[in-house]
């Protein structure tokens, strides 16, 4: 693996308060989100050419600087080469060769039906760029959710501002350089910094803001962007349940749940968050839990080059007053210095936990029993929307049911998270897990307005029925025509 070179006050905290925008170390961020407001205004995003170029070059990078960004990707996050070309570099790649497979036929007009009483006359929705886009880049995946999103608003034939996460400083630093050399930097700026960046991007006016992050933050933006009537995409998390039923294959579903909860040490958006354990399947559930855990990351997962680590000391301090809840299944190590936590799987835990109480996000599994589905159900819907809701089962019964009372971002029956890796599926929250979608097409929708335009000949003036002065003809006409 090729590591980067970072600056050591950049190594783990990310060179925080660092504010800057790339390539113009004395412009504002007004002043860039000026330049590129004026830059859209000439035309020369709009061409479809430029914009597969832009995705060309995203493609390029990806491919040239692969093990760069997974380098980056081990200083911030402790991730395994392998987890990076997967859940990151390569999950962004196939984005990016979607976009351009199918981005002229997703871009045509589309003719819609026009009633009789306009014709003759042409009806279509054509699709066009917002104009100035923000996105706004979490931690936990920061090549993914940054690069994702910006893929499909250059798509659009958008200017794009880019802040990644001051969290994960090497991937940051790393990203200004590659989006400078590999895109149009008169379309596409970087701004780094801290939460008083943010807050300076943030009161610009422009035409959409993407967030990923937290509820708590993703009020913060909603907020904000209210100021200027701006639209907002808000990809935030929750409480994904994993709702496990008797009959299912115990061990298979497992060594699911242990890979979708601990890649990236937990710190997934879509991660399972706890388990339902339906009809005293428990027990049996939490051995199979320990073994694929030891499959995985072995008898000392410290050890292990496969497992991440927490990304700073103020989200392990958060984790690590978990460790105490429940009954201890397995895992429950730690090392503050090292912002290291095993996986861990808590059972006996009540809805009053802390566990319980708030997303997790990280390597910590509490299991929760319940008698029925019904009572699983409920546990669900007594809570807020999640991102996705996961069920192991053999029933079509409980399919339909989970599907038809219960409400969530998305739903995978029998294996986790891998829904994302769907090109056709959009990828968005519900309620209080997040608002719009993205990925594919719905990309395309997000980072677009569809403009309705109607074009009808001015002769013959077919109009004239609909003219004043009205006459019982005129009226007996209009009416018919309806």
């Amino acid at each position: 693996m090729c590591a980067v070179h970072v600056p050591g006050a950049l190594r783990r905290r990310g060179g925080r308060g660092v504010d800057r925008v790339r390539g113009m170390a004395n412009e504002s961020v007004p002043e860039t989100v000026a330049r590129l407001r004026a830059h859209f205004a000439t035309g020369r995003t709009k061409p479809v050419p430029w914009r597969l170029e832009q995705l060309r070059g995203l493609d390029r990078m990806l491919r040239e600087a692969g093990d760069e960004l997974a380098g980056a990707l081990r200083l911030d996050l402790g991730k395994a080469a392998p987890e990076s070309f997967l859940a990151e570099i390569d999950f962004v790649a196939a984005e990016v060769r979607s976009l351009r497979k199918h981005l002229r036929s997703w871009l045509r007009p589309k003719r819609v039906y026009t009633p009789p009483h306009l014709q003759p006359a042409r009806a279509y929705v054509l699709r066009e760029p917002l104009g100035v886009v923000t996105v706004i880049g979490p931690f936990n995946y920061p090549v993914q959710l940054l690069l994702a999103p910006l893929a499909g608003a250059l798509a659009c034939g958008n200017a794009v501002v880019v802040k990644p996460s001051e969290a994960a400083g090497a991937t940051a630093a790393l990203l200004e350089r590659l989006i400078g050399k590999y895109l149009d930097p008169e379309a596409v700026a970087v701004v780094q910094g801290g939460p008083s960046a943010t807050s300076a991007l943030l009161a610009e006016r422009v035409d959409h803001i993407f967030f990923t992050g937290s509820a708590r933050v993703g009020r913060i933006v909603a907020k904000a962007a209210a100021e200027h009537l701006t639209p907002v995409t808000l990809e935030l998390g929750g409480k994904s349940p994993a709702i496990v039923e008797p009959g299912a294959d115990l061990a298979t579903a497992a060594r699911r749940i242990a890979w979708g909860k601990f890649m990236n040490a937990g710190q997934t958006c879509i991660a399972p968050d706890y388990v339902l354990a339906v009809g005293g399947v428990g027990p049996e559930l939490e051995r199979h839990l320990a073994e694929a855990i030891r499959e995985m990351y072995g008898h000392a997962p410290a050890e292990s080059p496969d497992l991440g680590r927490i990304i700073d000391e103020h989200a392990f301090d958060r984790l690590a007053r978990f460790l105490g809840e429940g009954r201890l299944v397995c895992g429950g190590g730690h090392n503050r210095e090292d912002r290291y936590i095993a996986p861990t799987v808590l059972a006996d835990v009540s809805p009053e936990d802390a566990v319980m109480g708030e997303e997790v996000f990280g390597p910590i599994l509490p299991i929760l029993a319940v008698e029925t589905l019904d009572e699983a159900i409920a546990h669900v819907n007594a809570g807020e929307k999640p991102l996705a809701l996961y069920a192991f089962t053999d029933s079509e019964t409980t399919r339909r049911k989970l599907l038809t009372r219960t409400a969530s971002g998305a739903v995978g029956f029998n294996v986790p998270m891998a829904h994302i890796d769907v090109p056709g599926l959009p990828f968005g929250g519900v309620g209080h897990s997040g608002l719009g979608a993205y990925h594919g097409k719905a990309s395309i929708e997000t980072f677009s307005h569809a403009k309705s335009v109607l074009d009808k000949p001015l002769a013959p003036d077919t109009m004239r029925v609909i003219y004043p002065p009205f006459t019982a003809l005129k009226e007996q006409v209009m009416r018919r025509l309806r």
